[in-house]
């Protein structure tokens, strides 16, 4: 099991946490949202739970909890610019479909 990082994407993070003067990484989860069901949700954590997941990619830890990593298992998240717009997107290989405005998705 396993979640990882563009190097974009850790680049990306890695300015952020230096803006912050802390923080471990980044945890990617799910939470239930949107016309599909689930949306990715992303903060940084300061400390790390007993219980989370930690993968290393490019430097970055990735933080999950247990209950998301059923539903992130082999996701590779990226940083995209396209024109004015920037953002994270998500390749996640459990997804089967997501709404029209992309905000939310199903497994």
């Amino acid at each position: 099991m396993a979640i990882s990082l563009s190097e974009p994407a850790a680049r990306h993070i890695a300015a952020c946490l230096a803006g912050r003067s802390k923080g471990e990484g980044v945890r990617v989860g799910i939470k239930t949202s949107g016309c599909s069901g689930l949306a990715y949700v992303l903060e940084f954590v300061d400390s790390i739970a007993p219980e989370d997941q930690v993968f290393e990619s490019h430097g970055i830890k990735v933080i999950v909890d247990p209950k998301s990593l059923a539903y992130l298992d082999g996701t590779q998240m990226d940083f995209v610019k396209e024109g004015l717009n920037e953002g994270f997107k998500f390749t996640n290989p459990n997804q089967k479909g997501e709404c029209g405005c992309g905000e939310s998705f199903t497994v």
